[in-house]
Parts: structure tokens; sequence; C-alpha cells
């Protein structure tokens, strides 16, 4: 059965990771740390996969995170905030914005932006 998430996505042609919000959008990340290169990788479980380049300690995954998503999306990095997850690999990401962001700037493979 179709849940109302569900259809939300569908009739907003939004991807299933993410979910609108009353003050923005959700984002539903899973990451892997210590990576070759940090980018996009697929979808998992109705998550973005995303690579890091940096490593699991003392923020700095997170920081990249954050770093990466907002680059990709066209946004200042103070519009992206960590919701859930700081410790773990699956995430839940805050983008701040009223319009919706271009999904498929998140699509794979896309490199980290120079």
């Amino acid at each position: 059965m179709e849940t109302s998430r569900d259809m939300m996505t569908r009739e907003l042609n939004l991807p299933v990771f993410a979910e609108a919000t009353a003050d923005g959008w959700r984002v539903l990340v899973r990451v892997r740390p210590g990576a070759k290169r940090s980018e996009f990788t697929g979808l998992t479980d109705g998550r973005l996969c995303v690579r890091l380049a940096a490593p699991a300690v003392e923020n700095k995954a997170n920081k990249a995170l954050l770093a990466l998503v907002a680059k990709a999306l066209g946004l200042r990095l103070s519009q992206v905030t960590l919701l859930s997850g700081a410790s773990g690999r699956e995430k839940r990401l805050h983008i701040a914005t009223d319009d919706a962001p271009d999904w498929s700037r998140l699509a794979c493979p896309l490199p980290v932006p120079k």
C-alpha cells in the first residue's frame, strides 16, 4: 500500500531520498568516509549514497558531507545542516530553501565540484 510520503514524493517528482518539510527539505543519506574521492554513488534503501574522502574523525566527514551537498545543489553552506546521525553512517540533512533544489545535480556519478 502506498503511503502519504510515497504519494507526495511522486506528485512533486521528488527523489526517494528527499522529503518536503514546512521549512525546507529533509534528505536521507548514507555515507562511506575515507574513500579515495568524494562523490555521489547511487541509492541504497531509499537513501542517497555518498563516498567521502574525509576520514570519520573529529567531525571531518560530516563537514565534508555538508560542503559537498551544498556545493552540488548551489546553496550556501549555512543552508545545509545535519539533523541526525552525527556519529553514524546513516544521516538526515536539512536543506533550508523555499524552492526545490535541482535534485538532478545529485545524480550519479557526480564528482566533487572544483
